[in-house]
């Protein structure tokens, strides 16, 4: 026999579970938009270089500038959340890249691609600064997968992005293949609006927050190092791999087409580790963060020793390295603090000076590009990098995690 309270206990666990799948279809349409601004100008460098007469070095700042900005907005974030709200501050990020997008379909000139990457860029930037303590606040003890599927959708809209620009811009112009991506940032705007528009951003837990300052503890800017070196290979494939296959003699579009094979083995990597993440019983991430990096590394010995005969295998092995070290580096940075709105704001500074880190890497790649004629040296400058990181990341025991917390000198 139903009773009322097994009804009503049936109804609210029905509409928990639609709350959580309609907050995690939001996050991970946040995630689809995050990367297009970037990835789509990457298989068409070769007709955009012809069409401005922009060299490789200032090329490269098309991917520099978005990662400085995302560096800049990420330390800001906490005061801008404060001023703007969390929903407000999105809704206005999905707007900055909207209009950043569409402003690359209708002027296609060297000026106007720097200054879009700049106002995209600023609206990347602030809203994933903002998405990891807001996913730890209200997913709690699902972070980790609820992470891993806004990590594999970044990746997937970047893949997305390389593998349809170049195929739209045969039919319309790079112009239109590179700003295009204005129509889903719109889509996830109105969404976001339709469902948060009655919703009052939560308030900032003042104590929480001034609790914990990044800036004063050494095991803050680590993990900043840490997250700038181990991701800064996407920054640079995501510029570079299709013009170094194209070098290679291959097409764009056939270069555009690794880099979403690539996409492929990121996604899969940027869910299949969390999800194990999620079902470890303590919080040491070592050996998986260990896997990820041995595997970029691998990738990127084989862009230099055999990069045409197993091209496909390089691709994958390095895409599964760096979508997998994105989302663990993330994961990582939250673990070390239980509150959500403190791990939040470690999470951003992290983000902030990782991403300096990040915008420097396709632009050394590219000067690296034209000082020796090959990227071989930017994919040994790579591996080297990550070979030092395998070294720290044995000091990333759950166990200390409050002891340097609460220590500068840690």
């Amino acid at each position: 026999m139903t009773t009322p309270s097994s009804t009503a206990s049936r109804t609210a666990d029905h509409t928990e579970t639609l709350q959580f799948v309609g907050g995690v279809l939001l996050i991970m349409a946040l995630g689809l938009n995050l990367r297009p601004l970037l990835a789509s100008a990457s298989p068409l460098m070769e007709d955009i270089r012809t069409a401005t007469g922009l060299g490789y070095g200032v090329l490269a700042w098309l991917t520099t500038l978005p990662f400085l900005c995302m560096g800049a907005v990420a330390l800001a974030s906490g005061r801008i959340a404060r001023l703007l709200g969390e929903s407000r501050g999105i809704m206005l990020s999905l707007g900055a890249i909207g209009v950043a997008c569409a402003l690359r379909q209708a002027y296609g000139t060297g000026l106007t691609l720097l200054s879009t990457a700049l106002l995209g860029g600023a609206g990347i930037a602030l809203i994933q600064a903002l998405v990891p303590g807001l996913v730890k606040r209200r997913f709690g003890a699902r972070m980790p997968l609820v992470m891993g599927l806004y990590s594999a959708s970044l990746m997937s809209g970047g893949g997305l992005s390389s593998w349809v620009s170049p195929r739209i811009a045969e039919l319309g112009g790079w112009q239109l293949g590179v700003g295009i991506w204005w129509v889903p940032a719109l889509v996830t705007l109105a969404g976001w609006f339709l469902i948060f528009r009655r919703r009052a951003a939560a308030p900032a837990d003042a104590t929480a927050i001034e609790g914990v300052r990044p800036w004063r503890l050494k095991r803050a800017w680590l993990l900043a190092l840490y997250f700038g070196v181990i991701n800064a290979g996407y920054s640079s494939v995501v510029t570079w791999l299709p013009v170094y296959y194209q070098e290679l003699g291959r097409s764009a579009v056939a270069g555009g087409r690794l880099l979403a094979w690539m996409t492929i083995f990121q996604v899969l990597a940027a869910l299949t580790m969390p999800a194990i993440a999620q079902r470890q019983k303590t919080a040491d991430r070592r050996w998986l963060l260990a896997t990820s990096l041995i595997a970029q590394l691998v990738g990127y010995l084989g862009f230099i020793f055999m990069p045409q005969s197993l091209a496909l295998w390089w691709n994958a092995i390095a895409g599964f390295g760096l979508g997998a070290c994105f989302s663990l580096g993330l994961i990582l940075a939250l673990d070390h603090l239980p509150d959500a709105r403190a791990a939040g704001r470690l999470a951003a500074f992290m983000q902030g000076f990782g991403f300096m880190l990040n915008a420097l890497s396709p632009w050394i790649s590219g000067i690296l590009r034209e000082t020796t004629g090959s990227f071989i040296a930017a994919w040994a400058l790579l591996a080297i990098g990550i070979v030092a990181m395998l070294v720290v990341t044995l000091r990333f025991s759950p166990a200390r995690y409050p002891q340097v917390m609460q220590s500068p000198g840690q």
